[in-house]
């Protein structure tokens, strides 16, 4: 295993760590993060942790040398879904609080991951301005890539992913991008019953068989289109956002979930009842490759406690999807040497 030290700002739950550990990877960390159930649950699930408070707070000197960097800042202004203020917004400009630690502290490596309205906010001007910002640090080459996790599992969750290095191995290097979903290893579980069957079913039996009958009739779901609804069969994500809307379109997602996030508007046909309901938060883990109930716990001053569902969704629909980063973790070992 090749040990690294990671400085994880806005680390959420822990989904670079993670991915970097099931690549092979020995990570200690030192994560920032101001929501104390996420911070709870990294300090549960990584022992060997250390948190260092906010990304304001954080100082380069003060740290180790740092060999990886890694950080989906707050993505609320870039979202389609949200105000698009871009880099003039409040959250999303805490960006520049990374590019100062990645000046500070020179990783070999750092990798940021933010939403697909990234590319299109202030058409396009945002991004620029973050590519520039990268730039000026100098020394790193930069590749990015906009990856969705319905490669790895099934879920349509696109995100853009950047990684700049500061240098790479000079034989047969072919870099990090592209990542695509022809690869055997990165294609969407669609392609196996069973494992849908075991992401979109909460007891997670080894034997669902049962489970995976067709229903006779399938559920109709209102929707905005000529029919008037969707049909959606046991398999199929149902979206609940504003149920009684009669302009909503695009509520079944087809064998996979649609974007989760942190409401955890989604549904799913209950075999037994043929009804619908809530994804539960194991679910939710498993769609975004954590194992399960990774958010069942978390620690606070030193006391496990019971983490509730209301925050297990919503750390779960923050996440990074942990495949995502194994597959790059992946193919940036020859960087780190990795033997």
């Amino acid at each position: 295993m090749k040990k690294i030290n990671q400085l994880d700002l806005f680390s959420g739950i822990g989904g670079f760590h993670l991915g970097f550990e099931q690549a092979g990877f020995k990570v200690k960390s030192y994560f920032s993060e101001v929501d104390p159930h996420a911070i709870a649950v990294y300090k549960h699930k990584f022992k060997n942790s250390t948190y260092v408070g906010s990304v304001t707070d954080v100082r380069g000197e003060e740290l180790p040398k740092i060999d990886l960097i890694t950080f989906g800042s707050p993505c609320q202004d870039f979202s389609i879904a949200g105000n698009r203020k871009g880099m003039e917004g409040d959250r999303s400009s805490l960006i520049l609080e990374a590019i100062r630690l990645i000046t500070e502290c020179r990783p070999r490596v750092f990798i940021w991951e933010n939403v697909k309205g990234t590319f299109s906010s202030n058409s396009g001007e945002d991004f620029a301005a973050i590519i520039q910002e990268f730039t000026n640090i100098g020394g790193y080459r930069l590749e990015w890539q906009l990856l969705n996790t319905a490669w790895f599992l099934p879920q349509n969750r696109e995100r853009v992913y950047l990684v700049g290095y500061l240098d790479a191995p000079k034989r047969n290097w072919r870099g990090i991008f592209p990542i695509t979903g022809d690869n055997p290893q990165h294609r969407t579980m669609e392609s196996s019953r069973k494992t849908i069957a075991k992401c979109l079913t909460a007891r997670g039996q080894a034997d669902l068989h049962s489970g995976l009958q067709l229903i006779k009739e399938p559920i109709k779901v209102k929707s905005a289109n000529s029919r008037g609804y969707d049909e959606a069969y046991i398999g199929d994500s149902i979206n609940l956002t504003a149920i009684n809307s009669t302009t909503r379109r695009g509520r079944v997602g087809e064998k996979k979930a649609q974007t989760l996030d942190t409401k955890c508007e989604q549904a799913v046909i209950e075999v037994e009842t043929e009804r619908i309901r809530r994804l539960h938060p194991i679910e939710t883990e498993r769609l975004q490759g954590f194992p399960d109930n990774h958010t069942q716990y978390g620690e606070y001053d030193g006391v496990v406690k019971l983490m509730s569902n209301s925050q297990r969704y919503k750390q779960c629909g923050n996440a990074v999807t942990v495949n995502v980063v194994q597959a790059i973790a992946e193919n940036i070992k020859p960087i780190f040497k990795f033997k």
